[in-house]
């Protein structure tokens, strides 16, 4: 059995060179470098279906490129923003209101607050 990661697109062959991983809550898409190792969640392209790589109306892809403005194989990166991903979503642990004549919190979405002004 070959060690060779291979694409993840159906009937291709070609090897791997890049890792595609969506994070939901913000509608982005997030194209990095082959990742060491073949996560569950994520897909593997090869360097033909990355390049053509697009997102669904309303999406962003991020690509992460190296030098030389190709992908290069790194999990810095990738270890990196999957560490960030996890960290937002984790469950915060609700703060002690404070009585003051700021604005308060009245929703979160993500990394956005709705704030209610004290008049309201």
């Amino acid at each position: 059995m070959s060690s060779v990661r291979r694409c993840s697109r159906t009937a291709c062959g070609r090897p791997a060179v890049a890792t595609l991983t969506y994070v939901y809550a913000d509608s982005t898409a997030v194209l990095g470098p082959l990742a060491t190792y073949a996560e569950p969640h994520c897909y593997d392209l090869c360097a033909e279906h990355a390049e053509r790589l697009t997102a669904p109306r309303g999406w962003e892809v991020v690509r992460l490129a190296g030098e030389s403005g190709q992908l290069r194989r790194s999990s810095d990166d990738l270890e990196a923003l999957a560490n960030a991903v996890r960290e937002a979503a984790r469950p915060q642990p609700p703060t002690p209101r404070q009585d003051q004549a700021g604005p308060t919190e009245a929703g979160r979405r993500g990394h956005l607050r709705v704030l209610r002004s004290p008049d309201n």
